[in-house]
């Protein structure tokens, strides 16, 4: 009967892999090193989770796993703290900001089950001031993630637009401040550009969309129209680089009627 793994096993392999007579490679890795890893890995987990393959993400959770467990040998082995004291150290936070599971508080919807997890969060972190708060958010985070949880903290003191049609307006505003940079030769283009980023997050916050998946979706779909173009045109016997932009936007037109067409069959 074949051998079944547990996480108790994943620790002792990656112990032996650090020790004496283990892999070179893995004996000379830090926390540094593996970094990058850590959010590739990460991501291939979301992609997976995208792409609704389940084979996958079983695979990919692994290598997240795997990430964990070697960041906390690389501790264990400084006698700072083992993989068992992150264990506990989540469960106790689980226990801690669930208490309508766990205690007596009552809570009627996932949204106060959000508003009681922040409080407690504060109350852990001795966080005072919504200041502190925002500052708590990772820095290492794509850029966009950051900004929404940072406009997310704004928004629980009230200090937010008062529906989306504000936000868009505050994207017109940045727009025409970055139009005015570009024209008079501004040494302020950067800040502008990202002032409308900025903005732009704010109403994926209220339409309730995740701005990096979005912007990952967006990207995906320029690369499959992008290729329709291409592919059209050496089917002519011609490259990109032989067409007039006016012709390959001809081409970009239809690979975005044939992806509304594929989109809705029925129309």
């Amino acid at each position: 009967m074949n051998k079944k793994y547990t996480l108790d096993d994943l620790v002792e392999i990656i112990k032996r892999l650090r020790g004496e007579g283990g892999c070179p490679w893995d004996m000379v890795q830090t926390h540094e090193s593996l970094r990058e890893a850590m959010l590739e890995e990460a991501y291939e987990a979301v992609d997976a989770i995208e792409r609704k393959d389940t084979e996958n993400l079983q695979e990919e959770l692994g290598d997240v796993l795997l990430q964990v467990v070697f960041h906390a040998q690389l501790e264990a082995e400084e006698g700072t703290f083992t993989i068992e004291d992150v264990i506990e150290g989540v469960c106790k936070k689980m226990v801690y900001r669930h208490p309508h599971v766990f205690g007596d508080t009552k809570v009627n919807s996932a949204d106060e089950v959000l508003v009681n997890w922040e409080q407690l969060k504060k109350k852990e972190k001795l966080i005072t001031t919504q200041s502190q708060a925002m500052k708590q958010v990772p820095m290492a985070l794509p850029a966009l993630l950051n900004a929404k949880k940072v406009q997310k903290k704004a928004a629980e003191v009230g200090f937010d637009f008062p529906d989306v049609q504000g936000a868009m307006e505050k994207v017109r505003e940045e727009i025409a401040e970055l139009t005015e940079a570009i024209e008079q030769g501004m040494e302020t283009k950067e800040e502008e550009f990202g002032d409308i980023l900025f903005a732009v997050v704010n109403i994926s916050r209220f339409l309730k969309i995740n701005p990096e998946i979005a912007l990952t979706k967006a990207t995906k779909k320029f690369i499959n129209r992008f290729e329709y173009v291409e592919n059209s045109a050496l089917s002519e016997g011609r490259s990109l680089s032989e067409m007039t932009l006016e012709e390959m936007d001809l081409l970009w037109d239809e690979a975005k009627a044939k992806s509304l067409s594929d989109r809705n069959p029925n129309n």
